[in-house]
Parts: structure tokens; sequence; C-alpha cells
């Protein structure tokens, strides 16, 4: 029993407790000096037991909470509490100091009276670490969250309520952080009826997780800013919070948006762009846009992997090839047009744009080639090159036969003249016919290049087609023989058009000898009619050509064809794939000329083996056909006086002396002044003036305007050897207006005199 009460001795129990405790624990007077220290309180500090009972714990304690300390005692001492206990640092054996957390109780004696303090010491340093690296991390959330350029809004779970939110979010809403705070996130103005009607809370509590990548928000200041939302549960503390972040995409959705405008532009722009790889082997299509495909035909699976060299073929210039190859050799741009083939084997001319494209560093990573089909812009490119040259050749005819014309006028009348005085059996008159002869054939010539220079004088009136076809179809099939087979098609309620009709029936002539030559062992030849309205499209491939109604007239034959070198030329004028003195090379040239001048326009179509169809198409007018002219009638002299006009003294003196053979009084000038000068000095009447249209200083239409003051009853009658834009604009074409052509013979002199003589007697009788 001794025993028993030995070992429950409370001294002994509180001694060995006291001793083995975990924590820290000592016993101090009230001065502060050791009396018990235990080894855990030794150790925690680096001390043995001895050597730390060698030190005061006033001494241990840091500096600044020693006068916490001595508060603290005072405080027990007058009995204010049974207990003290602070957080404070106490020195360490190497030095450092260590948090460490300190509990004094006082004890007193039986009497009451202070007897020792009992401290525990708790050591506090694992704990501050942690709550440091807590801090540390609440403090780099904290810049985090503040610094953030994402807005973003922390909810309670519970309520949904919003209990914080980061200034980005201000700064991008333009609301304060008060108008968040203890809102739902949809009674808060840039998500009104936004986030409620995405029931995006019931979702996000089902799912702990929301995402929408577009959302348009509406600012303070009434803008809109795309924004991408991304709401997350996530527990604090065991509390379930919701963090919205809130990111602006405005620039990111700009941006998308002008991605998307570039690439809708290149689908739809018509050019079509190409971007190869620079650095693989052989430069490979990497890219082809739909464009390209519309352009070749081919597909992009077709190209990828591919050098562009597949477009080229036979007739590619070797020239431009090489100087798109030195352009990439040298990484510099340039634009080369090059005969391209499509995938159908058929060429187009392609103007190519070459330019390299370059990473940051410079280097060439890619070559884009930007390609446009330029064949309509080429093709009339070729046209205006050949109208061009066809006016210039026109030029040069028109000036040659208007000399030529004054020329065979006096060799035709003098040889006429000769004729006349000459016995029947006079062997000269042989030698006299032959020249009169071959100065028509002369005129002839003369009447073609004319027609082709477009300078001739034409005679129109309102035509029908059909009706002038079928008055030529008896001598066509007589023309062109039995083996070559007619077929006319009337179109029913042609259009009329305005023409000269003996031109318009050279037209069909002309055409329906030559398919006729084209058909050397018989065929078809098709001539029909029809109304056509030529819209601006076809206007803008086709020089010259203006948008409207007109009259189609195509000649078509199922002969051998025209080869493209043919074509090209076969409108010159001496031009010609006949045997030598076979052809002059005009008749084409005519049709063209005549076509040119009543202005329509002709384009062939042919195919080698196949046949040629000759397309003549002309304005169409509202107006009725009209009545041929009536014929001259005979050349018999009415008498009186003319005034000869004329500058080519040969011509003056030839027409001067048919005249006077034919009775008339002649008075003759060599130019208007001389003319104005005669009327005025001439007493008696004058009943005609005969004027050439083109006259130095003053042309023959201004002499007749200013005649006509002076002589208002006398007629008038012009001459030329051919029509430019200066008769035109004389107004010699216009209708009543008597006009001789040159050259012209002593018959059709006088007969053209006599007639306008009657003509003017015959108004004066009404009067």
């Amino acid at each position: 029993m001794s025993a028993l009460n030995e070992s429950h001795d409370p001294g002994r129990l509180f001694a060995a407790f006291f001793a083995d405790a975990p924590i820290g624990a000592a016993a101090t007077a009230l001065d502060g000096s050791w009396r018990l220290v235990n080894a855990a309180f030794a150790h925690m500090l680096g001390y043995t037991r001895d050597e730390l009972q060698a030190i005061s714990l006033q001494a241990l304690t840091h500096a600044d909470e020693r006068a916490g300390d001595d508060e603290g005692l005072r405080g027990l001492l007058r009995a204010d509490c049974d207990t003290w206990a602070v957080d404070k640092r106490l020195q360490e054996k190497d030095g450092h100091y260590r948090w460490a957390h300190v509990t004094t109780r006082l004890q007193r004696d039986p009497a009451g009276a202070p007897e020792h303090l009992i401290t525990y010491v708790l050591d506090l340093s694992t704990r501050m670490a942690a709550d440091g690296e807590i801090r540390a991390s609440e403090q780099k959330y904290r810049r985090l969250f503040e610094a953030a350029k994402d807005g973003i809004l922390v909810l309670d779970a519970a309520s949904g309520c919003v209990v914080d939110a980061n200034p980005f979010m201000s700064e991008l809403t333009g609301y304060g952080r008060d108008d968040f705070i203890g809102k739902h996130l949809w009674e808060i103005g840039p998500f009104a009826d936004i986030a409620a009607s995405k029931a995006s809370f019931a979702e996000l509590q089902a799912r702990d997780f929301v995402r929408y990548e577009d959302l348009p928000l509406t600012t303070a200041d009434g803008r809109t800013v795309d924004v991408e939302f991304v709401s997350n549960v996530y527990r604090v503390h065991d509390t379930r919070v919701i963090q919205c972040n809130i990111r602006d995409i405005t620039a990111r959705k700009r941006a998308e948006r002008e991605s998307r405008l570039r690439e809708r532009a290149i689908e739809a722009v018509s050019q079509g762009i190409l971007i190869t790889d620079a650095v693989a082997p052989d430069q490979p299509i990497v890219y082809v846009s739909p464009g390209f495909t519309a352009i070749t035909g081919y597909g992009a699976d077709e190209v990828m992997g591919r050098n562009c060299r597949f477009l080229q073929g036979p007739a590619t210039d070797p020239a431009a090839v090489a100087t798109m190859r030195d352009a990439v050799a040298h990484a510099r741009s340039d634009v080369v047009e090059v005969l391209n083939y499509r995938k159908d084997g058929t060429t187009f001319w392609n103007s190519v744009t070459i330019s390299p494209v370059k990473d940051e560093d410079g280097t060439v990573t890619n070559f884009v080639g930007v390609q446009t089909d330029v064949t309509a812009r080429r093709h009339l490119e070729s046209q205006y090159q050949q109208a061009q040259k066809m006016e210039a050749i026109g030029r040069l005819a028109g000036g040659v036969a208007h000399d030529f014309n004054n020329l065979l006028t006096v060799i035709l009348s003098y040889s006429e003249l000769l004729a006349e005085d000459l016995n029947p059996d006079d062997p000269l008159r042989v030698g006299v016919k032959e020249i009169g002869d071959a100065a028509l054939r002369a005129t002839s010539l003369t009447r073609q290049l004319l027609a082709f220079s477009r300078k001739q004088v034409l005679e129109t009136r309102v035509l029908d087609l059909n009706v002038v076809l079928a008055g030529l179809d008896r001598m066509l099939r007589r023309l062109l023989g039995a083996d070559v087979e007619i077929t006319l098609l009337p179109a029913v309620g042609l259009g009329h058009v305005v023409g000269d009709q003996g031109q318009i029936e050279q037209i069909v002539m002309n055409l329906a000898v030559n398919a006729r030559d084209a058909m050397r062992q018989g065929g078809q030849l098709t001539i029909e009619t029809t109304n056509v309205e030529l819209d601006l499209e076809y206007a803008r491939l086709h020089h010259e050509v203006r948008a409207g109604s007109y009259v189609l007239m195509a000649v078509s034959d199922n002969g051998s064809g025209i080869d493209r070198d043919t074509l090209a030329r076969i409108f010159e004028p001496f031009f010609t794939t006949k045997d030598q003195g076979k052809g002059t090379g005009l008749g084409l040239a005519t049709v063209f000329g005549i076509v040119k001048q009543s202005g329509g326009h002709i384009f062939v179509y042919s195919e080698p083996g196949v046949g040629t169809t000759f397309k003549v198409y002309l304005p169409r007018v509202g107006a009725a056909a009209e009545a041929p002219s009536p014929a001259l009638p005979p050349a018999v002299s009415v008498g009186g006086t003319i005034l000869l006009v004329e500058d080519e003294d040969q011509l003056r003196v030839l027409a001067t002396t048919i005249l006077r053979r034919d009775g008339y009084v002649v008075l003759e000038a060599a130019n208007g002044g001389e003319a104005l000068l005669i009327c005025e000095q001439h007493g008696g009447n004058i009943d005609l003036l005969l004027t050439d249209v083109v006259l130095p200083r003053m042309s023959g239409r201004q002499l007749a305007e200013r005649l006509a003051l002076l002589r208002p009853a006398m007629a008038v009658v012009y001459m030329s050897g051919y029509t430019d834009d200066a008769v035109l604009q004389h107004g010699v074409l216009e209708s009543g207006v008597a006009f001789l052509a040159k050259p012209f013979t002593p018959n059709t002199l006088t007969r053209k005199v006599a007639a306008a003589l009657r003509a003017r007697r015959a108004r004066d009788s009404t009067r």
C-alpha cells in the first residue's frame, strides 16, 4: 500500500509530466530567475538545460516584446487575470529568434501570496511559416486580382451575390466597384437580362462551370464590348464561391472579322491568287483561291504541291517565263503577261503579279502570285491596233483615190469628148475607146479604195434588208452557179436600217463571191437576217461597238475556212490569198469600208475545214423604208449662166469646155474669193453655182451660203472626189442637196446640171 501511494505522489507525477512534456515549460521566480526548465524548452532554443538556466527569460525575449512582458507580469500580480498569454520572439542559441506562444500563470501559496510563475512555451515557427505562406499567397492572389487585365467577379455560391470585383472590371464596363458588390449578376448594368436569359446561374449551380465565348456587354457610356465569359465554382475554407472571368475580346473579334473579310474578299475577286513555298524544293503551291480555279479550271486538290509551270504550254513565250524566274531568283516583285493554258487546253493571257513574302528576319518564305485574265483586254488591244492600221491605210488610200479621181475625170471626159469629135469610122476611135475603158476600170478601183477608206459619197435612205436581199436573189444564183445552194432566212418583223442600197448590195455580192471562192467543189451559202441587241458587255469586248439595237445580216458558208493569220489581215486592201492576177484584194476591204461608213460593224468567225460566217451589224432605226430615188432625166441642156468654182486648173478648164459645148455661159473662179467678186461685178443672172466642196480658205458650202444672200434664186451643185469629215460638216450629204461625184463624164456633168436647173425653175414657178 505504501508503494502504491508513493507511485501516485502528486509531486513526483508533476515533476515527471513537467520534465517529459512535449512543449517547453519553465518555473521562474517572481524576479524572472529560473527554478525549473524542461528539456523541450531547452531543445526548442538549441540550449542544454544547464545552459538555458544560466540565462533569464527576460534576456531571451526580443527587445521589442520586453516591455509587454513587464506589463503582463504586473497585471498578474495585481490579480487582473490568472493567466497571461502572448506571442513573442525568443532568442535561439545561434542568435536567431523563434516565434513562440508563451502562457504564464501565477502560482500563490496557501495564504494567497504570489509564489512563482509557471510558463508554457509552444513553438509557433511552423505555424507562423505556414501563416506567412498563406499571407504571401493571399497577397499574391490579391495582386494578381487587382492587376489582372481581365474583369474578375467573385460571387457567393449560395446567394449568387457579388462579394468582390477587381479594378479592371470597372475599367472594362465603366461601373464602379460599389455597383457590383452585393448584387446578383443579372441586376448589374452590363449583364442586365443577358445572364438571366441564358440561365447562367442555374447552369453554373448544376455544372460548376459555364463558358460563353461571345457575349456582348453594354458599358456605362453605351458602348458594346465583346467579352468571353467564364465562371467556375471552387471552395475557400469550406465555402463555395464562384469566380467569373470576363475577358475583353473586342480586338480579337475585330481581327477575326477582318480575317474573315479578307478570306471572303479573296474568294470574291475574279483574280486568281496562289502562294508557293519558297523554301521547299521546287517551290510547290501551298494555296490557291477560288479565282484561280475559275480562271484555270484546276481545283485546289489538283495543284497543291505542284510547281506552277504546269500552266505553261507550247505557245508560252520563253522570255516571259525567264522574266518570272529571274524575279523569283532575286526575290523581287514583278508583273509579267504570259500565255497560259487552262485545264481544258484552251489558252488565256495571264497578267501575273509576283511578290515575295518575308518573315521578321527578312527571309523569303513564300511567293504570292496574283493572276488576272487579260485575254479580253489583249483582244481589244489587238482590235484597236488593227483598227489603227486600217485607219492609216484608209487615209492613204483615200488620199490616193482623191488625187486619182481628179486625173480620171480629165481622162474620162477628154476621151469621151474626143470620141464625139471623131467620125464613126475613124481608126482613132478604137484607141480613144481603150483609153476610156482603162479609165473606167481605174475608176472602179478608186471607188473601192474610197469605200474602204470610208470617203465615198453615200446616197442613204431607210432600207428593209429583207427587200434588198429578195431583189438580189436571182442575180446571186446566176453569179454563184448551180453547185452552190443558196438559202435565204429573212426574219419576220425585221427592223429597218439607214444605208445606200447600192453599197449594201455591194456588201452582199462581195461576201457571196468570197464564199464561192472558198467552196471550189460547191457547197451551202446561207444568208439570214435578225434583230439583235448588243449589250454593254458585248460592247466592252469589241472595239468601237456601242451597245444598242441592230439588224444582223449573217453570210455563212461551209467552205474551206480561214486560218488565224489570214483572219488578222482579211480586211486589208490589196491583201489576197488568190493566185496572182485573180484578185485585187479589195473585195472584203470594200465591204469593211461600206459597213463602217454606214455606222455598222463586221466580224468574221471561221474554222479551217468547217466554214466561215461574216456577221454584219447595222444600227436599227424606227423609220419606215423609203422608195428609191428617181433616175436623172436625159442630159438636155436648159441653158443659163453657171458660176464654176474649182481650184484644180485642169478640172476647171475641162468642166468649162463641157458646159460651154452644151450651150451654157460659164463664169470661172479658182476659189471662193474670186467667186464672190464675180457675183458682185456680174450684171446679169447667175442660174447655178457649180462648186468643189473642198476649196482653199473657204469651203464650197460656206461660199454657197454667202452667195445665197446676193443671188437667192441661184441653184447649187456640189462636186467632190470623196467625202471626209469636212464634207459631212458642210452638210453635203443632207437630203435634197445636189451632188456630183468625181470622177465624172461629160454626160453625168450635163445631166446633173440640167436636173438642178429644172428643179430650181420648177420651185420658182410654184411660188
